[in-house]
């Protein structure tokens, strides 16, 4: 579905730019997001629809996401029939940069009141998250504890967004410098923002034992 959605394919060099995983990223002030919806008709069956968002007119693109989640899941919300059963969709997105405070806040409350949706979120990049208590580490920690699935994008992942997302004319993807280090870098990262419950625990353990 493309309704009022930039168009399918991403151009080449904008691609690499938005997504490149740099450690100092100047100037990437627009998130690009990438993204896959599938939903089971059948027990061999899966409908598919793809495309891209980018950030407009100041509405984040997760936000400006969800305006168009009613075109792009059909049945999700219902159809305004009572006791009516929503049909149940898997979402998973690539983007350019993880999600702010509030856009995580916004899609935590969204998510927990919609059983039938499993989104799943690959970032190339952490935003804002270098202070231990930033506001958006404990916004990733409450989508993980909605159940969103939250990973840096590794090589394949970039290699499936160039055959998926790009226009590439059948141009192979190739790796710029530092892009596996970088991956592994953000990865360790992301599992200390998402995994500070049994480090605070020990915290708690030392404090009661006087250490």
């Amino acid at each position: 579905m493309n309704t009022k959605l930039d168009s399918v394919l991403l151009p080449r060099k904008k691609f690499i730019y938005h997504y490149k995983n740099m450690r100092w990223a100047k100037g990437r002030h627009e998130t690009y997001l990438c993204f896959v919806i599938k939903r089971r008709v059948g027990p061999d069956t899966l409908t598919f629809d793809f495309g891209h968002l980018r950030n407009r007119n100041g509405c984040h693109v997760e936000l400006l996401f969800l305006r168009y989640l009613g075109a792009l899941c059909p049945g999700l919300l219902g159809y305004g029939g009572v006791g009516e059963k929503r049909l149940s969709y898997s979402i998973t997105w690539f983007c350019s940069w993880s999600p702010c405070s509030n856009c995580s806040t916004r899609l935590s409350q969204f998510l927990s009141q919609m059983p039938n949706l499993r989104l799943r979120i690959f970032v190339s990049r952490l935003y804002f998250c270098d202070m231990e208590d930033s506001r958006e580490r404990e916004g990733l920690r409450m989508l993980k504890k909605v159940g969103v699935q939250i990973t840096v994008m590794s090589y394949k992942d970039y290699f499936y967004c160039w055959q998926t997302f790009v226009a590439c004319r059948q141009s192979s993807f190739k790796a710029w410098q530092e892009l596996h280090q970088n991956s592994v870098r953000l990865s360790r990262k992301l599992n200390r923002i998402l995994q500070p419950c049994e480090t605070e625990d020990f915290r708690d353990a030392f404090k009661l034992l006087g250490l």
